[in-house]
Parts: C-alpha cells; sequence; structure tokens
C-alpha cells in the first residue's frame, strides 16, 4: 500500500509498505477521505505540537473515514474515531476520555493516522455512516465534534450572544451549531475575507476583519456571552478577550505555534471572565452524525480542495496557505 510519513519540517514522503493485518478486536479499513487540520500543519511546519515533536516518521491523519474490508461489516462506510483512551484512569472513568493522560491518538507522537491507503482500527471506533453521507462528510465529523465540545464547554443560554475568533473550518461548524442551539447573535471575525463570506453564508449575524476590533463592542452590544477562540495566535486570543462581555466566558480552542498563550490581564480580570482550554472532543461522533444526518449543519460546502495520496505535499502547501476552506486527501482514489 501506499503511505504518506513526515520525515521532518516540510519533508513528506511516499512510500511502499505493507498492508497491516488487523488483531482481535481490529478490523482493516481502506481509507477514502482525510481531512487535513490545523494541528496536522503545526506537524508539518513546526515539526511538531508544542512537547510532541517528530521523532520516527509520522503517518499524520486524524479526520478520517473509510470502508471496512474484513469481516462481517465488510463494505460499510464508516468515520473513524481518531482517539484510543486508556478507560482505566480515573479521566476515563468519569467520562473525560478526551482528557486521558495515555490516550493513543491517530496521526500524533507514535500513532500512524490516515495519510495511507489502509490502516486497522479498533472495530469500536468505527463508526458506522447513514446512507445521505458520504465519506468526505465522514472525514468532517472530527472536527464537527470538536465544534459540538466547544458549544457544551460554553454554557450559552437561549437567546444569548456569541462571537467566533477565527472561521476556519472549526469555527464555520460552530457558526452554524451556535445558531441551531439558540443564539440570538453571532458575530464572526476573520482577517480572510473568503471565510468572513463563508461565516455570513452559514448564518454569522456580522463579520469583521481583526483590524476592525474596535467595532467589536458595536457589534456584539456591550460584549458577547461566550466567545470562541479557534485560531492559535495570540492576537486572536486578545480579540477574544475584548469581544468577551463582562462576566462572559471565553473559549480557548486554537493551538499557538509557539506553545504559549499571551492576553491582556488586566483586561480579563476587570470583566470577571471565566476562560476554559479545548482538549479535542468528548465521545461526539454519535452526536455529530445525527447532526450531520439530520441536515443540522452543512458539511459538503466546506471541502474546497481533494487530492490524491500521491499529491499530499501539495494539498498540505495549499492547506497552510489557508486557501479555501477544508482540504481533503483521498487515498483510495
Amino acid at each position: 500500500m501506499r503511505v504518506a510519513r513526515l520525515h521532518g519540517l516540510a519533508d513528506i514522503r511516499l512510500a511502499d509498505e505493507p498492508v497491516p493485518e488487523p488483531g482481535p478486536g481490529h478490523s482493516l479499513v481502506r481509507v477514502t477521505a482525510v481531512g487535513i487540520c490545523g494541528s496536522d500543519l503545526h506537524w508539518w511546519t513546526e515539526g511538531g505540537i508544542g512537547d510532541a515533536q517528530v521523532g520516527t516518521p509520522l503517518v499524520l491523519g486524524h479526520e478520517n473515514a473509510g470502508v471496512i474490508v474484513t469481516g462481517p461489516d465488510t463494505g460499510r462506510l464508516v468515520a473513524i474515531d481518531p482517539a484510543i483512551p486508556c478507560e482505566a484512569c480515573r479521566q476515563c472513568r468519569d467520562g473525560y476520555r478526551n482528557l486521558c493522560p495515555d490516550v493513543q491518538f491517530a496521526g500524533h507522537g507514535n500513532v500512524d493516522g490516515g495519510m495511507r491507503e489502509f490502516l486497522t482500527w479498533p472495530t469500536a471506533l468505527l463508526h458506522p455512516l447513514p446512507d445521505r453521507l458520504t465519506a468526505r462528510d465522514g472525514a468532517m465529523l472530527e472536527p464537527l465534534g470538536v465544534a459540538a465540545h466547544c458549544i457544551d464547554l460554553g454554557h450559552l443560554r437561549l437567546g444569548g450572544t456569541a462571537a467566533v475568533v477565527g472561521c476556519g473550518p472549526i469555527g464555520l461548524l460552530a457558526i452554524q451549531l451556535l445558531r441551531s442551539t439558540g443564539a440570538a447573535k453571532v458575530v464572526a471575525i476573520d482577517p480572510l475575507p473568503h471565510r468572513r463570506q463563508a461565516a455570513a453564508q452559514l448564518g454569522a449575524d456580522s463579520t469583521t476583519e481583526p483590524a476592525a476590533a474596535a467595532e467589536l463592542d458595536d457589534l456584539t452590544r456591550g460584549g458577547a456571552d461566550v466567545v470562541l477562540e479557534l485560531a492559535g495566535a495570540g492576537e486572536a486570543v486578545q480579540l477574544a478577550i475584548m469581544a468577551a462581555r463582562p462576566g462572559g466566558r471565553v473559549l480557548l480552542g486554537g493551538i499557538p505555534g509557539d506553545d504559549r498563550t499571551t492576553f491582556q490581564a488586566s483586561a480579563a480580570r476587570r470583566k470577571g471572565l471565566t476562560i476554559a482550554m479545548v482538549r479535542r472532543m468528548n465521545d461526539a461522533y454519535p452526536r455529530a452524525i445525527r447532526l450531520a444526518s439530520s441536515g443540522t449543519v452543512d458539511l459538503s460546502s466546506l471541502v474546497t480542495h481533494r487530492f490524491p495520496l500521491d499529491a499530499v505535499a501539495l494539498a498540505m502547501q495549499t492547506a497552510a496557505r489557508r486557501d479555501g476552506l477544508k482540504t481533503l486527501i483521498e487515498p483510495a482514489g
């Protein structure tokens, strides 16, 4: 099978490797769609994320969908939950599997992800997709799950106001979920015109670029109840602090390139803000499938670029330039 492995900074190489054999409780899956996430771009442009760095060559990709090719479920299209928690630690026992310190996560550390033609994965973490969802939709369920987790942590009341800083795919999915959960007003903030346009089309009441931050009070009428920061840059975090009302909540979901998050402490302190960190998602796939299959969210319009596995380097470069919205790789052709 063909495999794309990251060897170092922007050094991704194609190779032929044996098709893996599934062990007990695992299935062999032919990978049909892999989304390129912002965290994949950290591996590509920085050689890692925070204190996790490329050691042995790594197969990226945790937004995966494919077709089971072994066992009684052969031929079934599935979305692949990338997280394998230990199920034994306190966090797992308390229902916070996304916080498991021993989690194995696809495309991270020494766990190979989906940028290959076949993978083996625990059968229990393969979620069958209904007929109306495609493989591309299946690859989008992981970012949808992250967006849903952000909404959960925001505790937005019915009729409340929200702002989203960073309108990449997760931000655009969050905007749709905020509207579906009863937000009275949603403001979108992003420097890229095509992403602001997408935000408006998907439900944002108003959009602005970061340079127009002075308008935030007017846009949010004194500040938003909940602000989702999904960009990772220091400027985005500061904008999130500015956009929140006194007593509001700020969710930090972006991953900073230098592994540091900073903001003006006096502004956050005087507002008495609650600041929460977002760690991936928590058992979100069944709910994400329901949201997608019911039409509550639009997944297909977010996929703007698709590449075969042989063009993986070009796909990574396209995503790193922030061209379009979501870039997919289709290993199976």
